[in-house]
């Protein structure tokens, strides 16, 4: 195998095992996992394992970072295809509730009680809060939208979102995630409809 052949298998291995990390991850949490156990699951050495990260708590900062990213790809995709401004706001907030929906209670869990893998989440949360202040903005710039405070608006989706993935929404009104984004969706773009003379 030649040295080209080697290094490009090399970044593609280790994104396999990640996203193969991720679909673990995403449905059975990663507190209780061992490496060992991950290897099983796998089909590959603790060394392998090794190469992608340092350690079981590096593996999954590393998983973690790989599932956002994807997921941020997902979501900008579906984001960019409306062509009105409520829209794109619209098809971003349901697009995170899309991405999200694969992730199970114990991953949630697990995430909130490993504060940098929590980090990195309330890092994203950050950026989809940005993102949603920067649509609103465009939208009021362009006259698609009432005239709006994007910050306000931006700081509130951020609350909402983490409060639903807190569980905070669910226990007040028996919406699972999916239903509660659709929600707050339906709200945003209500209050910034413009009105029509």
């Amino acid at each position: 195998m030649t040295a080209a052949r080697t290094a490009t298998r090399g970044p593609a291995r280790r994104a396999e095992l990640l996203d193969q990390l991720v679909e673990v991850f995403l449905a059975e949490g990663f507190a209780t996992f061992t490496l060992d156990e991950l290897a099983r699951r796998l089909h590959c050495s603790k060394s392998t394992l090794y190469a992608v990260a340092g350690s079981k708590e590096q593996l999954v900062v590393a998983a973690v970072r790989r599932f956002f990213a994807r997921a941020t790809v997902a979501v900008e995709e579906r984001a960019a295809a409306p062509a009105d401004a409520g829209g794109r706001i619209e098809a971003y907030l349901l697009a995170v509730s899309e991405q999200l929906r694969p992730a199970s209670a114990t991953f949630f869990a697990d995430l909130a009680a490993f504060p940098p893998a929590a980090e990195v989440y309330a890092a994203n949360t950050r950026t989809a809060a940005r993102r949603v202040q920067q649509l609103v903005s465009a939208g009021v710039g362009a006259g698609e939208l009432r005239p709006a405070h994007a910050s306000f608006v931006g700081a509130a989706v951020t609350e909402v979102m983490a409060a639903i993935h807190a569980g905070r929404i669910a226990a007040a009104t028996d919406l699972d995630d999916a239903a509660a984004y659709a929600e707050l969706a339906a709200l945003v773009v209500a209050g910034l409809h413009r009105s029509r003379p």
